[in-house]
């Protein structure tokens, strides 16, 4: 930091991968960071810094994966912070390629902030020995959720850990104008779904693709002779529009089902979770998404992790998405139309808990940039 200039901060995560998910989280923490440090320097480590550099101009983005230890120590010697995370990164066989990175900066005495960061399973010893090395020196840490605290304690960490939420709750809606319905070949005056999908993938290896595609078609056929809707498939990253089809091709009723093409921000995302009476999904920030514009929805838990968001905001959900709930599953979608108008304001005062909880990361955050700023100063003027 020079005289008169911000920090210069380094943000490590999963961005520049087109999922929106990471894409909301990390449009969230920026702004949390240009709120704290208006003049602050942000240097975002991308998988894809061209795409990271469109949109999020005010930011540099660098590439990471691939990159040598020299290259990455050029960068990482500009900076006064690194910040990792959000979203759910330090896991078996991933952790250890961003706490690579992470070594590296903690060579060079750079403070490290982990931003309610997703954590587990860990089970392998080079993941778990690496994320207790690492994060047992950062300077504060930070957690989306109360597994990821249990499993880093069972990792052996023995720094506090504030438990906040995940990043995305700090986001704002844009408009999302029923004409952009239109031309996505929605009609009006229709009730529409809202569905997510996802890949099995590593955070996901035990689903059954054919035969969640199949349950989840029940449930689309079930929800457009219940309500005479249209389900509207949210993909939240590339590979869900594959999924999308896939369910679409076991759905009786598949005309009523159309899905999202066109390319949108986090906030535009957001934003159209308005024009849903009913949202199922399995995608973690569709979830979160529907929960903060007051959408009914019922989420399909594949991991822990939406199994906690279904918790904390007090929702019914069944464990797994195998064709053999898919009895009860349909019951409770039929309980959740039923009593939507009930369950709002209960579902409403929660949502503004873990929003205020989201904040949370925010005061420690603060907590650190100050800190900084008050030791380079001392530095400065000894």
């Amino acid at each position: 930091m020079t005289d008169g200039a911000g920090l210069t901060i380094g943000v490590l995560g999963s961005y520049g991968g087109r999922n929106l998910g990471d894409e909301a989280i990390l449009t969230g923490l920026l702004a949390d960071l240009r709120h704290q440090e208006p003049n602050a320097r942000i240097i975002v480590f991308s998988r894809n810094p061209a795409h990271t550099a469109l949109a999020h101009p005010d930011v540099e983005a660098v590439p990471w994966e691939g990159v040598s230890r020299v290259d990455s120590s050029a960068v990482l010697d500009r900076l006064d912070l690194l910040v990792l995370g959000g979203g759910g990164i330090l896991y078996d066989k991933e952790a250890r390629r961003y706490l690579r990175v992470v070594r590296v900066a903690q060579e060079r005495g750079l403070p490290l902030l982990t931003y309610a960061v997703g954590v587990g399973p860990l089970s392998e010893g080079i993941d778990t020995g690496m994320v207790r090395e690492t994060l047992g020196q950062a300077t504060e840490l930070t957690v989306r959720d109360q597994e990821s605290r249990m499993v880093l304690e069972e990792a052996g960490l023995l720094n506090p850990i504030t438990v906040t939420a995940d990043p995305a709750f700090l986001l704002t809606p844009e408009e999302f104008p029923e004409s952009w319905l239109r031309e996505e070949g929605v009609p009006a005056g229709k009730q529409l779904v809202g569905l997510s999908v996802r890949e099995p993938g590593r955070a996901a290896e035990r689903l059954d693709v054919d035969g969640y595609h199949r349950l989840l078609a029940q449930i689309s056929d079930f929800l457009v002779h219940r309500i005479d809707a249209y389900v509207l498939f949210v993909p939240m990253e590339r590979d869900d529009i594959r999924h999308s089809h896939g369910v679409m091709s076991h759905m009786i009723a598949a005309e009523r089902g159309r899905i999202l093409h066109n390319d949108y921000s986090p906030r535009q995302v957001l934003g159209l979770m308005k024009h849903f009476d009913l949202a199922v999904g399995m995608r973690l920030h569709f979830l979160i998404f529907a929960a903060m514009m007051g959408t009914p929805f019922l989420p399909l838990p594949y991991a822990g992790k939406v199994f906690d968001l279904a918790q904390r905001l007090g929702v019914p959900a069944l464990r797994g998405v195998e064709r053999e709930v898919e009895g009860p599953l349909l019951a409770e979608v039929d309980r959740l139309w039923d009593e939507r108008d009930q369950r709002a304001n209960e579902t409403a005062r929660r949502v503004a808990a873990v929003c205020e909880q989201a904040r949370g990361t925010s005061q420690v955050t603060r907590g650190v940039l100050e800190s900084i700023r008050s030791r380079m100063l001392s530095a400065a003027t000894a």
